[in-house]
């Protein structure tokens, strides 16, 4: 049990550190338990450990994604975005932070800052504004958005692979709070920062000018293949009814997408992440190490004695551990090691009502710091190669007022739905 602690608290401070890459140092700790932790956990054990359904789901969405990107047709969305705005500041934010919440929870919140980070660049240009107010509104926009869903943020991933929740129950249970945050957020954001998007009148002529049909790079591709994203994610809804897990709705639709796609084989298998799978991976076998030595059941233990058994106290309990957890870290590895000890509470008469907290805390708690949340890092990576970074004191700054309002919001929703009712 020792060495299965010692090695997870290392890795998350290294990680937390960013000294080194976090999939480098998540693989050798899992070598680490796999090695030193004992009988209890071997090789074997390793592999039981991995949750290939969550691995299957993002490997699937991200050629999907990649092979549809190829088209245009994201770029065309954040152009049309801004057009429709106006150029207006408010209107600008508005359908940027809309574009991107939707955006986030039915694609993912990383693979959505990828896409419009650039494109919001642009318009930021052609309006003559600073682009760092926007990326930021967009990035805090995507970690709520991919609340909402399954598919939409990592933690979700990761709790669907650990439980029998549907696609459905996702959106039915977290969509609600979602749509109440997430305006109450940006109106904020938006009165914070408006004194840095006024945009003149010349430059809001140059955004209508431009030409969204023209980000449209193969309309033939486009027609085979945007289909098949559509209906894979029509398909996520349908997924328990069907009886069909999600990692073959979402690898079933990359296998279509591969067959119609005239991209080369080769190439969209490349631009899958794969020192983000593998980083999945190294967590799955860390935190199967926690289990299988019990330290999963001493924590467990302390948040009942804690708690008292409460389940008010237990709820939310779990929302702001989670929260508070995925700040400080990030909200991949918390919302791993967090599952089993989710798993023990409702051993004790708990209900899915938890997995609700779990999620609302991690991906909520990923708006808080620049580190918190694989968008966040991908937001920062964009702004640095552009220029323009984004500061982690900056973002603190955001993120902390940020966190803790949404997480307010989140308790208020938890009480109601799950305690009062």
């Amino acid at each position: 049990m020792a060495v299965a602690v010692i090695t997870f608290i290392v890795v998350l401070a290294v990680i937390a550190s960013e000294r080194v890459h976090r999939t480098k140092i998540a693989l050798l700790g899992a070598a680490i338990v796999v090695l030193f932790v004992g009988s209890s956990f071997d090789q074997e054990a390793a592999i039981e450990a991995v949750d290939f359904n969550t691995i299957g789901l993002l490997a699937g969405m991200m050629v999907l994604v990649y092979v549809t990107q190829q088209t245009g047709v994201y770029d065309y969305i954040a152009i049309r975005a801004g057009q429709l705005s106006r150029g207006e500041p408010l209107r600008v934010v508005l359908y940027l932070a809309g574009t991107t919440a939707l955006l986030s929870a039915f694609l993912d919140n990383l693979t959505t800052i990828l896409l419009v980070v650039p494109i919001t660049f642009l318009l930021a240009d052609a309006l003559d504004v600073d682009p760092l107010p926007l990326v930021i509104i967009e990035v805090i926009a995507s970690n709520i958005g991919g609340t909402a869903t399954l598919i939409g943020d990592p933690p979700n991933i990761i709790i669907a692979g650990a439980t029998d929740l549907s696609f459905n129950q996702f959106i039915v249970n977290l969509a609600p709070v979602v749509a109440v945050t997430l305006p109450v957020v940006i109106a904020g954001l938006y009165l914070f920062y408006r004194g840095r998007l006024q945009i003149e009148p010349k430059n809001r002529r140059l955004v209508m000018e431009l030409d969204a049909a023209a980000s449209i790079r193969d309309a033939d591709e486009l027609r085979r293949t945007v289909p098949v994203l559509v209906l894979t994610v029509l398909a996520f809804f349908a997924h328990q009814a069907l009886h069909i897990e999600p990692a073959t709705v979402a690898l079933t639709g990359a296998a279509v997408v591969l067959l119609v796609t005239r991209l080369p084989l080769e190439q969209a298998l490349s631009r899958i992440e794969w020192p983000t799978l593998f980083f999945f991976v190294a967590l799955f076998v860390m935190v199967g190490a926690l289990e299988a030595t019990g330290a999963i059941d001493h924590v467990a233990e302390a948040v009942v004695d804690l708690t008292g058994g409460d389940r008010t106290a237990e709820l939310l309990g779990i929302l702001w551990i989670g929260g508070i957890g995925s700040a400080i870290v990030d909200n991949i590895p918390f919302t791993t090691a967090m599952i089993p000890v989710v798993r023990e509470l409702q051993a004790g008469g708990g209900d899915d009502a938890h997995w609700w907290a779990l999620s609302l805390g991690a991906c909520f708690g990923g708006n808080a710091t620049i580190i918190a949340a694989a968008a966040n890092v991908a937001a920062a990576g964009l702004t640095e190669r552009a220029g323009r970074p984004i500061g982690f004191v900056s973002f603190l700054r955001i993120g902390i007022p940020v966190t803790v309002v949404s997480m307010l919001i989140a308790s208020a929703y938890v009480l109601l739905r799950y305690v009062v009712v």
